[in-house]
């Protein structure tokens, strides 16, 4: 009896989920196949960047010539399930419950003709992800909110196709976009540095690093030079950069040092200035600059915390400095005003780390590809047991700081 429950909950569970997949494949698909594009563009005339709609007529006009036809192709696609159940194990009960999807795509088609044919407050019951006002949270990662969905529109349109979970966008890797991004990295002219600025160019974003070497950095593109913008700063004048992160997108914060074996007064301030409180100085200074629902929907801070959070560096000092950093941005995401990713990466070769494994051009790699999926603990290392240990320090960690702390 338990058994046909459980089969039965799944079923229905499962096709509301593929609901919502066909529902976000239909999304992307608009994207890509013109005929179905001159349907959707309807949807993208609508809304102004404060999400106040254009005008009454184009916004009906939108709901019969775009959400109704996704409507209508969720259904079709919704009989699937039923049908397959029946042909296959001729249960009635079975197929009732592989058919809640259909019911809950109903819904969908409901509220699409309600808003195509101008019926009072409709609008407002049923088209959450574009309610005008003030952006109360950032993006989430799994369930769309309106500062996601604000993206698709204003952001990018090759993007952010999902309605109501994010699963498409993150196994397409269309969770983050990153051409036309004014990204900074510091400690660019190191090994990571220099492999996630090339990266990240490789992806259409406009770089910059920032470095506290006193020459110009460039990048290698297909055996060409290519210059790119370059900042000077150095520890302990992070306010100098205030300007610059007013007009950046993602902030990269990279720098660090290694002080190794050593244990002298003079290496503990060390470590902590650089690989702490530097880093920290930084995140506030960016966090600033959050101030409009553009900055929130947009903006990002990613943070190279190592695997030294949960793992041994052989190297004291660089995993308590490391360690310290990684607990307080674990407590300032509580209620940070944008998305803040952390970068638990293994050992890769460096200046800082000469016997590193890893390669820092493939962990760069890994790490776009991880953000792009919109990952905000992104590990990227061949220990098993960072990926075991660090999501149960996380969230214990995290836990510990709702309990015990303020807003």
């Amino acid at each position: 009896m338990s058994t046909a429950w459980l089969i039965t909950m799944g079923l229905a569970l499962g096709s509301v989920l593929w609901a919502e997949l066909v529902r976000d494949s239909y999304h992307a698909l608009a994207h890509v196949w013109s005929p179905l594009y001159r349907l959707h563009a309807w949807h993208h005339r609508v809304f102004r960047p404060d999400l106040s709609v254009v005008s009454t007529e184009i916004y009906q006009k939108a709901h019969w010539y775009n959400d109704v036809p996704e409507s209508l192709v969720m259904l079709s696609c919704g009989l699937i399930l039923p049908m397959g159940i029946w042909l296959w194990q001729g249960s009635w009960s079975w197929a009732l419950a592989a058919s809640l999807g259909m019911f809950y795509t109903f819904s969908f088609l409901v509220a699409a003709i309600a808003r195509g044919l101008g019926i009072p407050s409709a609008d407002e019951i049923t088209d959450l992800t574009h309610r005008p006002g003030p952006f109360l949270t950032p993006p989430t990662p799994w369930r769309v909110n309106r500062t996601y969905h604000w993206r698709h529109h204003f952001d990018s349109q090759n993007a952010y196709f999902c309605g109501t979970l994010t699963l498409v966008d993150k196994f397409l890797g269309t969770a983050l976009a990153l051409k036309g991004k004014k990204i900074a990295v510091t400690g660019a002219s190191g090994s990571l540095g220099m492999a996630l600025l090339s990266e990240l160019h490789g992806h259409g974003a406009k770089v910059i690093a920032l470095t506290s070497g006193d020459r110009p950095l460039s990048l290698i593109v297909n055996g060409e030079t290519v210059p790119i913008k370059t900042e000077q700063w150095t520890v302990g004048q992070e306010k100098q950069l205030l300007e610059l992160f007013k007009d950046i997108d993602i902030l990269v914060i990279n720098h660090g040092v290694n002080v190794h074996q050593q244990r002298t007064a003079i290496a503990i301030e060390e470590a902590y200035e650089v690989n702490t409180f530097s880093a920290w100085r930084m995140l506030e200074l960016f966090l600033q600059t959050v101030k409009t629902n553009k900055d929130i929907a947009t903006k990002e801070v990613w943070i190279n915390t190592s695997e030294a959070e949960v793992n041994p560096a052989f190297s004291p000092l660089y995993e308590l400095s490391k360690r310290a950093l990684g607990d307080l941005i674990t407590m300032r995401r509580l209620d940070a005003p944008c998305v803040i990713r952390k970068l638990i990466l293994g050992p890769f070769k460096s200046n800082l780390n000469p016997v590193g494994i890893l390669s820092a051009n493939w962990v760069a790699k890994e790490i776009v590809k991880a953000a792009r999926r919109d990952t905000r603990n992104i590990i990227v290392t061949i220990n098993p047991l960072t990926w075991l240990l660090f999501p149960l320090k996380e969230l214990m960690v995290s836990s510990y700081f709702r309990l015990f702390t303020r807003r």
